[in-house]
């Protein structure tokens, strides 16, 4: 089975949560900080998708906070993409690409379970 694609924050506790997850079970995770490689446009778009822009920004961080929830709410889904491609830190995380070309974000362990299994 090939890697999983990770993009987490080191100092984010549910990043650390997920990867603690991942490990018990032998999952496979190629680990990517996403505050300096930030997901490619490809698997935003992808993201966007699957589970809409609800589930894409990190609405507690200071990145999202400074732009202003309104500002991000008036955005196109391109403009939207634009801006979470620019700062890793506007996009909520963990943020998974799976070997199978799902995504998860955030960590919920029945969701990521039932993905993963």
């Amino acid at each position: 089975m090939s890697a999983h694609r990770f993009y987490g924050y080191g100092p984010c506790g549910t990043c650390r949560k997920a990867l603690a997850w991942l490990r018990e079970r032998s999952i496979p995770v190629e680990i990517i900080d996403i505050t300096t490689t930030p997901p490619g446009s490809d698997e935003l778009r992808q993201a966007l998708v699957q589970l809409g822009r609800g589930r894409l920004f990190n609405t507690s961080g200071q990145s999202y906070r400074a732009l202003g929830g309104e500002r991000v709410r008036a955005m196109d889904d391109e403009q939207a993409l634009a801006a979470l491609s620019a700062d890793g830190r506007l996009i909520k995380r963990p943020f998974l690409v799976t070997s199978g070309g799902s995504i998860l974000t955030g960590f919920k362990d029945l969701e990521w379970s039932k993905t993963l299994a």
